[in-house]
């Protein structure tokens, strides 16, 4: 395929980080295998193809994986699919309904809020940070120049904050069970990647950055006078009655329903279900789930929060080489189909979320664990879900 590579496979997002040591995460064999199936409730089968990519997916280091399909946005006909566990104590099976932390996801909720605030004229893309931030102090990076354009599709030449060495064990390294409540301000963090030489100058080249959306995340309180948080509230969350999605700030407990979160620390399986999310802000703190993940994408894709200037605006992926767009991407599919979405990474989850250009099919998966090592298997559920007669999953070479 020489179109768009599997969105795992591109550089590393948001929340990325290299593997530790390139160890796999140990295999694991539950007492009582899951077999994917129709959910509890309104959820029905899955495509059998569909069905089979998930069950590939929980083979692999994850304990386990789902995935919901949504088509036309009748949730009441959704396809659910799940493989694995949820919970490697009770080996409980995931379930539509459990809340999870969505990572780098939540960077397209905070784009569409800075979209809409342009549509409304109360910012520019052509803005810079010096005009709307006056008082954010340069460091090593004088961020003054950088652009909201810029900040949206990762051209600031930002230094990534969760890479400072320092920082990332604390975050996701060694120090994680030490620091996994510590709380961060989103100054603090900003400083840090200031204090770092820039990426680039800006708009010179694509480099995911975390960054970038904590500024994102002051600029809308500046501009508004509300944290990113209440903004996303009362424009998306609530208008949309995405009931299971919220942005938990310091609180580290997730609402019930919800499975564990795994992730490998060194040689260690360890349970980081439970953190202080300020360690993402708004590059990535939203807790939610499979279902409310498919409406709001469903919505955005299909015109409802935005005028169809700023979401040609949010697809256009010409300044990134047909990377990424405004806190959206697009990944092209062997047989043709561009699917648009954005995936997220964090602390014990992992999930994606793919949808036609126009919304009407809109697919999320999730896993338990973080930086999974499966991008052709992530890719070829994207297949066997958008595809016509799609082929049997292949297995993972790397498993």
């Amino acid at each position: 395929d020489t179109g768009t590579p599997p969105p795992t496979a591109r550089a590393p997002r948001p929340d990325a980080r290299p593997s530790p040591s390139g160890r796999h995460a140990p295999s694991r064999t539950p007492s009582t295998p899951r077999k994917p199936g129709a959910s509890k409730g309104t959820a029905h089968a899955p495509k059998p193809a569909t069905a089979r990519a998930v069950r590939a997916l929980a083979d692999g280091d994850a304990p386990g994986a789902a995935a919901l399909t949504t088509r036309d946005g009748r949730s009441y006909a959704s396809r659910f699919a799940a493989a694995g566990v949820a919970d490697l104590r009770t080996d409980r099976p995931i379930t539509p309904a459990d809340h999870f932390r969505a990572g780098s996801l939540t960077k397209t909720f905070i784009a569409t809020v800075v979209l809409q605030l342009t549509a409304e004229h109360r910012l520019s893309l052509d803005d810079t940070v010096g005009r709307l931030l006056p008082d954010l102090a340069p460091g090593s990076t004088d961020p003054r120049a950088v652009t909201v354009r810029e900040l949206l599709d990762h051209t600031s030449g930002l230094y990534n904050y969760t890479a400072d060495p320092v920082l990332s064990q604390e975050l996701h390294g060694a120090g994680f069970t030490a620091h996994r409540y510590d709380t961060y301000t989103p100054a603090a963090l900003v400083r840090t990647a200031l204090a770092h030489p820039p990426e680039s100058a800006p708009g010179a080249r694509y480099a995911y950055s975390n960054t970038n959306y904590l500024v994102l995340g002051q600029i809308i309180e500046a501009v508004t006078g509300h944290s990113y948080a209440e903004e996303a509230g009362r424009r998306i969350i609530a208008p949309l009655g995405l009931s299971g999605t919220s942005f938990p700030g310091t609180d580290p407990r997730l609402p019930r329903p919800y499975g564990r979160g795994y992730s490998q620390v060194g040689a260690e399986r360890v349970d980081s279900t439970t953190l202080d999310p300020s360690r993402a802000g708004a590059a990535g703190e939203l807790v939610t789930t499979l279902g409310d993940l498919n409406r709001f994408f469903a919505a955005l894709l299909g015109g409802r929060l935005l005028p169809p200037r700023q979401l040609a605006q949010m697809r256009d992926e010409k300044d990134t080489n047909g990377v990424y767009g405004l806190g959206l991407y697009g990944t092209r599919l062997s047989c043709g189909v561009t699917v648009w979405g954005h995936d997220g990474d964090i602390n014990g989850s992992y999930a994606q979320t793919a949808a036609t250009e126009d919304g009407r099919h809109v697919l999320t998966l999730r896993l338990n664990t973080d930086q999974p090592d499966a991008p052709q298997r992530i890719h070829a559920l994207l297949t066997a879900e958008f595809c016509p007669q799609a082929p049997q999953t292949p297995r993972d070479p790397q498993a």
